[in-house]
């Protein structure tokens, strides 16, 4: 019997948050580096501006130009985008048996590439990023960004956390 059923339910729940939020940390960790990386060598800009866009979702156009609490902002939306992306795979892992029954490779690209038409499909829209022109190169790196440094080590880490040796 695995250790953690042994535990009280409010404890075994603040486990799997706490794994699923240190998860998300890392997975965010890894996609801004990303983002900033692909960001600076397209536009050869500095990677504040990543961070401004992310903030422009809540505070509109004028956070492009923002300062530090803007820089701030977007760093903080981004933490939480990704906790929060952690939070629904690990609440999902027990849920859905196909999740155990998968790869945890599988499972990762597909989540991945599930995070990226979400974000692109409902979350960005419903923001006040204004529209920008859809591109398929484009559009295939931010999926693909999406699926190694969001996918693959959330639902490793939730495989892991549950049990699953990937």
């Amino acid at each position: 019997m695995k250790t953690s059923l042994l535990l009280p339910p409010a404890a075994r729940r603040a486990g799997w948050v706490a794994a699923a939020s240190l998860t998300g940390l890392v997975a965010g960790s890894l996609d801004i580096a990303a983002a900033c990386t692909q960001y600076v060598l397209l536009t050869h800009k500095p990677p504040v501006n990543v961070l401004h866009f992310v903030a422009s979702g809540l505070f509109g156009p004028a956070a492009l130009a923002g300062g530090a609490s803007m820089a701030l902002a977007g760093l903080a939306f981004h933490y939480g985008i990704a906790c929060t992306w952690a939070l629904v795979l690990y609440w999902l892992y027990p849920r859905w048996s196909l999740l155990s029954q998968l790869p945890p490779l599988l499972v990762g690209l597909f989540y991945g590439a599930a995070v990226w038409a979400i974000m692109n499909l409902l979350v960005v829209p419903a923001s006040q990023i204004p529209p920008r022109p859809f591109t398929l190169p484009s559009a295939a790196m931010a999926m693909g960004i999406l699926m190694a440094c969001i996918g693959l080590p959330i639902a490793w880490r939730a495989a892991r956390y549950y049990g699953r040796r990937p």
